[in-house]
């Protein structure tokens, strides 16, 4: 480049004559000076700096053609590609992510190399790529590598407790059971255990349908206490309340020492045995007696709960879904009495049947009240409300719909409704044949090999009841205490039964913590017995 002044400083010019002009061409610019405009050193300056500007401009615009800038339509465009190397500022980050994207689809669709060794915490990775200098190729895969590892770990970690929660679900505790083995010795040896239930003069009572009859069936001592106890503590009428506790051959003389030793006056109580009812033989019940003999059955629910299953392709709260309805109580005739209850107590019209993991919070003599227009049994339905794990049940919940005959003879969206807090029409009951259908439906399931339903009491009563069933309002019977811990407290406190169904029973160490407190507040500590087996107020 060179810089021609004229004599008179009124022009100047620039030329260059590059190499790359090989035909002779000359690149001219001719500046003429104004007079009296400008002073000739100013121009001279500005010439100067011009001069050393622009071949570095040139370079630039050389390097933004070759990267594309040519894609650019406006001088705005341009701008913004030049402007930060102008500045000496380069952000390449868009690039950077783009690059990092296209090696994590690359990490995602390939497999982890067999040889990579993964490193067992962050710190590890760290240390390993200042090291070992890997690219981000390899990166990326460690970072995949370790975290379906650790996924991996959850999920089997997951299950494993889920396995550990059911066996101690279906577990006794020994304060229990100890209790139990006490009150059966007192039994023996106390004749204050053994006095009559109730008193002989009270026995007409037991089938006056002017009193409000309540039925428990359980082999817990201590939860029947508590049953009982909220029950007639929140009565507005506990002089009108009668209780028939019915429970197993084993347990009966402890449940009978405990209501002997410990009465619920003004209310009365009736502890039986299932022998001592003589409508329970084998011609009445023979289904049942198939369920608990034959081996498959029981070793469906006593045996190896992980053989067969595909943990893979099974998320947790499905295994624990399993689990729950492997629990050995329902192959208890206890849990499958409440079929039968027209034909265990004949004289009575209407009745209220309470699981033992239930408490009382609340007056239950408007039960007795409503209007079941027609139908033999009132129920909460589960199928609606706020708790969707709860409160979402309908027949796809419990059917195998796989199953023709499940498929030609029920609807997969029809409601659902609970057990545990029943008002039971008998009078009603009597004129239909839910204990028939009951029974067939249970034959069908057992030849099916338990593929109509994993077998339990709700399944077939949900199809013997079909029709049957008047729904009452949810506030009578809240679900899901022993599910979840994320129980609303104020709903627990308005309801007029709570409902502890589920592994987390409040009597077990697995029992929610702020649910808890429900419960232990009818159980009296200070009592003898439970002292003596080590039953302490947490």
């Amino acid at each position: 480049m060179q810089l021609h002044f004229s004599p008179s400083m009124r022009s100047i010019t620039i030329s260059s004559n590059s190499n790359n002009n090989n035909n002779g061409f000359i690149d001219l610019m001719k500046i003429k000076v104004a007079a009296r405009h400008i002073s000739y050193r100013t121009l001279f300056h500005t010439i100067l700096i011009l001069a050393f500007l622009l071949p570095f401009v040139f370079i630039l615009t050389a390097l933004v053609t070759l990267e594309g800038v040519n894609n650019c339509s406006s001088f705005d465009c341009l701008g913004r590609r030049l402007g930060p190397r102008l500045l000496g500022r380069v952000d390449d980050s868009g690039r950077l992510v783009r690059d990092f994207y296209k090696i994590l689809n690359e990490v995602k669709a390939g497999e982890i190399p067999p040889d990579l060794k993964l490193p067992d915490s962050f710190d590890q990775l760290v240390s390993d790529m200042k090291n070992n200098q890997y690219d981000a190729k390899t990166f990326a895969f460690m970072l995949r590598g370790m975290m379906e590892k650790l996924e991996r770990e959850i999920r089997e970690s997951k299950f494993a407790e889920l396995m550990n929660k059911h066996f101690a679900a279906s577990s006794i505790p020994k304060g229990i059971h100890c209790l139990s083995l006490r009150l059966t010795d007192e039994y023996s040896s106390n004749a204050h255990a053994r006095k009559q239930l109730p008193p002989p003069e009270l026995l007409p009572l037991l089938s006056d349908n002017s009193y409000h009859h309540f039925i428990l069936s359980t082999d817990n001592i201590l939860a029947a206490s508590v049953v009982v106890a909220s029950t007639v503590q929140s009565s507005l009428k506990p002089e009108k309340i009668v209780f028939h506790v019915i429970t197993d051959k084993k347990t009966y003389a402890g449940m009978h020492s405990w209501f002997a030793l410990n009465p619920v006056t003004p209310a009365i109580v009736e502890i039986k045995s299932i022998h001592q009812f003589d409508w329970l033989t084998r011609e009445n019940v023979p289904v049942l007696e198939a369920v608990e003999n034959q081996n498959g059955i029981r070793n469906y629910y006593h045996g190896n709960h992980i053989a067969g299953t595909n943990l893979s392709d099974t998320s947790p709260r499905k295994f624990a879904s399993k689990l729950q309805a492997r629990s050995p109580k329902y192959i208890s005739l206890l849990n499958h009495l409440r079929i039968y209850l027209p034909e265990l107590f004949p004289n009575l019209d209407k009745v209220v049947f309470l699981d033992d993991d239930v408490v009382i919070q609340r007056d239950l003599s408007p039960l007795w009240e409503i209007d079941l227009e027609g139908k033999v049994n009132g129920a909460v339905e589960t199928c609606r409300g706020e708790d969707e794990w709860v409160m979402s049940k309908r027949f796809r919940n419990y059917f195998n719909f796989s199953h023709p005959l499940i498929a030609r003879n029920l609807d997969p969206d029809e409601c659902a409704w609970a057990y545990g807090m029943n008002i039971f029409d008998l009078h009603a009951w009597r004129r239909t044949n839910i204990r028939e259908i009951y029974h067939s439906w249970l034959k069908e399931n057992l030849k099916s090999n338990l593929t109509m339903w994993k077998l339990g009491t709700l399944p077939p009563a949900l199809i013997a009841f079909k029709g049957l069933v008047h729904p009452i309002d949810p506030s009578w019977h809240m679900l899901g205490l022993g599910y979840q811990n994320n129980t609303n407290i104020e709903s627990v406190k308005k309801a007029a039964v709570i409902h502890y169904n589920g592994q987390s029973k409040p009597w077990l160490q697995i029992g929610f913590e702020h649910l808890r407190p429900f419960w232990t507040k009818y159980v009296n500590y200070s009592n003898d017995f439970l002292r003596n087996c080590n039953i302490l107020e947490s």
